[in-house]
């Protein structure tokens, strides 16, 4: 499994103690201060996994896993916030904006390694094919795009996990807690009604397409033709 992990963080000490544990484990790490420092080496190369430090010098952590998820390039790289802020707000804004994983400092070296291969064997494990459901939705995961027809539909990170998911397992029924996992991770900070909202919404921008999504009474969601 080891590969290449992109750790943004300006505190040094945290840094090189990220980077340590990570090296110790197998895995290759780049380091950098800021968020300019990141979007440089994007842009001749593509890590496996990046730990994103939320207060940077330069950018806002926030706003750089929006940029690093709305865009093609980079969409599919899985990203691990970590920082000092605790606040339910702070979280839910990171895993609604695509993130794969929250950590709050103090953190356990040991737990944040365990946690990037956890986020790494559900990227690894997962089916990367192009989906394509009643000759009229088509769903690619290495882009982080969705077609309905030739028009493409505009969504969020969470919507398209979702999407995604239920894809997946054709006809399969995910309940609530399942999609919740599928979406955050272990990270309870929203409540299971949640998904009603982001299923809605996925049905209103899918159009004609969004017929697929069937709910299942008392249990949760499946998407079949």
């Amino acid at each position: 499994m080891p590969g290449t992990v992109a750790v943004v963080d300006d505190e040094p000490d945290i840094l090189e103690l990220i980077s340590l544990h990570l090296e110790k484990a197998g895995f290759s790490v780049r380091k950098f201060t800021t968020a300019g420092g990141l979007f440089n080496y994007l842009v001749t190369s593509k890590p496996d996994l990046i730990i994103l430090d939320l207060m940077l010098p330069d950018e806002d952590g926030v706003e750089v896993c929006r940029r690093l998820k709305s865009d093609n390039a980079y969409s599919s790289i899985p990203v691990i916030m970590v920082t000092a802020r605790v606040s339910e707000t702070d979280k839910v804004l990171g895993l609604e904006l695509g993130a794969d994983d929250y950590i709050t400092k103090p953190f356990s070296p040991r737990e944040l390694v365990a946690r990037v291969k956890a986020v790494l064997r559900r990227y690894t494990t997962r089916e990367r094919s192009v989906i394509n459901v009643g000759g009229i939705l088509r769903i690619d995961p290495s882009k982080y795009e969705v077609f309905v027809g030739k028009t493409k539909v505009d969504l969020t990170p969470t919507e398209f996990k979702i999407l995604y998911a239920l894809a997946s397992r054709r006809g399969w029924v995910f309940s609530r807690e399942k999609l919740l996992s599928v979406v955050h991770g272990d990270n309870r900070v929203v409540i299971d009604r949640t998904i009603d909202v982001h299923i809605r919404n996925i049905r209103k921008k899918l159009g004609t397409a969004g017929k697929f999504i069937k709910n299942v009474r008392g249990v949760g969601y499946k998407l079949e033709e």
